[in-house]
């Protein structure tokens, strides 16, 4: 058996992104604060209905969140959430112009 080396690839940090998805940079944020509140959850040792009961949001939702099932969650509701579970969002924001997809100009 021949080894051939292997090529390593930097990711840009967004998995989205490297993938090639328009929507990129807000599943992203989805993901992160998503993430937060599963760490929430875990340190606190809540379950999803011990989750509802002190925030008031369905513990569907929860359920949701933890298998990262994030198309019906916005931003500012994922936000709310973490704030429910007594923790503040702080977000820090660069924007760039976006750089021209050459590869599908005819």
């Amino acid at each position: 058996m021949t080894e051939e080396p292997l090529e390593l690839v930097h990711g840009s940090g967004n998995v989205y992104k490297d993938m090639g998805d328009g929507e990129a940079d807000v599943r992203q944020a989805k993901a992160l604060l998503a993430a937060e509140i599963i760490k929430v959850l875990d340190q606190e040792d809540l379950s999803t209905r011990q989750a509802q009961e002190k925030t008031g949001v369905d513990h569907s939702e929860f359920v949701r969140i933890r298998g990262a099932n994030l198309r019906r969650f916005t931003i500012d509701r994922l936000i709310l959430i973490l704030g429910r579970l007594n923790h503040n969002v702080e977000i820090s924001v660069t924007t760039h112009p976006k750089q021209r997809d050459f590869s599908s100009t005819p």
